[in-house]
């Protein structure tokens, strides 16, 4: 009987063949193939950096001590508060009224799917900041809210300045405005999903009113998070065109005010770029967390060490 010795078992396959030469270049001589191409990037964009850094560093066109002394000043901050609020209250007023405007799209009634092409044709044709200056001047042009007979005595009414106000002119300008570019949005991711599975639900008795929050809401909402993280942001620095209201309370109007008090506008600049910066940043990271959430079971993942 031959005695099997582990030599033979290196040199020779399962089947007792003995191994070719490509069998052993693959296993012990190939090596990953070089990218000097990459440091040599990599080393040209660090000494491009590195210039940059020190440039604006020791530049004192841009007074830094200015930067840092008005980067938490209290007006600053309390701009800050003011774009934070007005950017959630505008996309708030935005998804509720997109989430309308889908629906009636997608409704029966003629009536409905024109308002809503009406709708988002206006708000999409128009520039934000006519918009703005039309909810601005929305009180002079309407100086009373009243409700009444047609033709008739007044019933109840209010001055227009008491309800349109500043505030609630920007939120709106804003939101009306948004609504029309989510509506697209939402629609999409709708009408990304299966029409069988609506039809399923139907065959099994469900009401239109569960079928768009069980079936339609949840599985829309991967292909929906993205784009709407990327109109939450936009939305953020749209904020500085609120000034058109007049509204005077943002991030934007806070730096510039100090800026003309001061007269060095590049550091005021720059504390408003860093505050919409951070804010942009923790924005895009919560985004992050909602893709993966509501991504779960769609994305590829490898099994066992395996590839997807």
């Amino acid at each position: 009987m031959t005695e099997v010795t582990s030599s033979s078992l290196t040199g020779e396959r399962a089947t007792g063949a003995p191994r070719s030469n490509t069998d052993r270049f693959i296993a012990k001589d190939v090596v990953p193939r070089r990218h000097p191409g990459r440091w040599v990037a990599v080393v040209f964009l660090a000494i491009v950096s590195v210039q940059i850094a020190a440039e604006l560093a020791v530049n004192e066109n841009f007074h830094w001590g200015v930067f840092v002394k008005y980067l938490f000043d209290m007006q600053v901050i309390r701009g800050v508060g003011w774009t934070l609020l007005l950017t959630v209250a505008a996309m708030t007023v935005a998804v509720v009224v997109a989430v309308s405007l889908v629906i009636m799209r997608e409704s029966d009634n003629p009536i409905l799917r024109g308002l809503s092409w009406g709708w988002i044709w206006f708000f999409r044709g128009t520039p934000i900041y006519t918009q703005l200056l039309f909810w601005g001047l929305f009180s002079v042009l309407f100086p009373r809210l009243s409700l009444s007979i047609p033709f008739g005595p007044e019933i109840v009414g209010v001055d227009t300045k008491w309800i349109v106000t500043p505030a609630m002119a920007a939120v709106l300008g804003l939101g009306f405005n948004e609504s029309a570019y989510l509506t697209e949005i939402f629609r999409a991711g709708f009408k990304a999903i299966d029409r069988g599975q609506t039809e399923a639900a139907q065959a099994i008795g469900m009401s239109r009113a569960k079928i768009w929050i069980r079936i339609l809401m949840p599985q829309a909402m991967r292909t929906i998070i993205p784009p709407t993280g990327n109109e939450t942001i936009g939305m953020l620095k749209m904020t500085s065109l609120v000034l058109a209201v007049p509204f005077t309370l943002d991030l934007m109007f806070a730096t510039n005010a100090i800026a003309n008090r001061t007269y060095l506008p590049v550091p005021l600049l720059m504390v408003a770029a860093f505050w919409y910066l951070s804010i942009t940043s923790v924005l895009m990271v919560g985004q992050y967390y909602l893709e993966r959430h509501f991504g779960k079971g769609h994305d590829s993942q490898p099994v066992n060490g395996g590839t997807a």
